[in-house]
């Protein structure tokens, strides 16, 4: 049979490489096929296996309820009091905070944030909720950078309680509430990190009758333009500051505060003298300043805070019959504390004496001669503009 006979070797050769091939040709199919079977029943068995798809673990609903202590809590109490005042004038806008002072609408806020306004500019302030009016000032003082604005007609009003600041210590926390760059209804913690910084800013007029003086409460609760006039409260959400001035590492610090943002060195005027100014310009439309009636000489380089020797107009630079007359001061005196705080500037005097109400009594460090001496003077009163 010629169909068994035997093929030559070269045939042999071929034909085992073409079985080879087909062998390859094979495995290679049944593998594409058990790979795309076992896919298709990776997939449906993972599928399968919960009926459903893929689902992450999660907390379930809780209640909304914070501790009155926490800082949510804090700010729960806080943030019904809180307005964001927009205002605008004749050549300026500017955007700043503050915050419900009785049932009768009157709200207390920095002088720099109304400023703007003048005479004949708009004031209207929005609260927490979202509900916005009209508001006009009531008073305001330059030298203390506070203001006082009323609404009219709103009802629902949430005053916030004011707290003591001569209770305040170092290290203590503190939540500040305002509109940063118009983001009302911002929240941000910290501690105070001193007192009694000496703080002034303004003087734009030239004749020094718009410089702020504030013995400051300094926070590291972060505070940006925006934030003035808003309140820092403490643990208890009792307000015991106004948020009123930043220092920037590249604009210095101002009551204005500029555009930079926060590093952590925040300033704010006490309550204690804010509750004061704030009732004499709703009683009274205007805040009075006690003095020393004397002229101080703001040149002076030297430690301490030195009287002219000259009034501003060649006279006296004691006012006489004036509490530093009556006290013994002259003209030329050094002085060098207050209280038995140490002062180093004209500036530091002021601050100092700002922050006590007209009456006050004041043990003053006075050097003359080369020899200091203790002396006790009453304060007086100056109505401010």
């Amino acid at each position: 049979d010629p169909w068994n006979a035997p093929a030559p070797a070269g045939e042999q050769r071929r034909g085992t490489k073409r079985g080879r091939r087909l062998l390859v040709a094979w495995t290679a199919v049944v593998a594409l096929v058990a790979g795309g079977i076992g896919g298709l029943v990776g997939t449906y068995l993972e599928r399968d296996g919960t009926s459903a798809d893929v689902e992450l673990p999660q907390a379930g609903a809780e209640s909304v309820k914070r501790d009155p202590g926490s800082i949510a809590g804090i700010a729960a109490r806080a943030l019904p009091g809180v307005v964001t005042i927009h205002v605008s004038g004749s050549d300026a806008q500017d955007t700043g905070t503050g915050f419900v002072l009785d049932s009768q609408g009157h709200i207390l806020t920095n002088n720099h944030v109304v400023e703007p306004a003048g005479s004949s500019g708009d004031i209207s302030v929005t609260f927490s909720g979202g509900e916005t009016a009209k508001a006009e000032v009531i008073g305001h003082d330059s030298g203390y950078d506070l203001a006082v604005v009323k609404v009219t007609g709103v009802r629902g009003l949430k005053p916030l309680a004011l707290g003591n600041s001569e209770n305040v210590q170092v290290g203590d926390p503190v939540v500040a509430i305002g509109a940063p760059f118009d983001l009302a209804n911002t929240v941000t913690s910290g501690i105070i990190s001193a007192k009694e910084r000496p703080i002034t800013a303004g003087g734009e007029k030239g004749d020094g009758s718009d410089v702020s003086y504030v013995d400051a409460l300094q926070t590291d609760a972060p505070i940006n333009p925006g934030n003035s006039g808003g309140p820092l409260v403490d643990a208890q959400g009792r307000v015991i500051g106004i948020n009123s001035a930043i220092r920037s590492a590249d604009s210095g610090s101002g009551l204005e505060g500029g555009q930079a943002g926060s590093i952590g060195l925040g300033f704010a005027i006490p309550i204690n003298q804010g509750k004061r100014v704030a009732e004499e310009l709703i009683n009274t439309g205007r805040a009075t300043h006690p003095v020393i009636g004397v002229t101080l000489d703001m040149d002076y380089a030297g430690d301490g805070a030195r009287v002219a020797t000259k009034g501003n107009n060649g006279g006296s630079p004691v006012n006489p019959g004036g509490p530093g007359a009556k006290a013994g001061i002259e003209g030329g005196d050094v002085v060098t504390a207050v209280d038995g705080a140490r002062i180093h500037s004209a500036e530091e005097l002021i601050v100092k004496i700002r922050s006590h109400r007209p009456e006050d009594h004041l043990a003053l460090t006075v050097e003359r001669d080369g020899k200091e001496r203790e002396i006790t003077l009453v304060l007086g009163s100056a109505d401010g503009s």
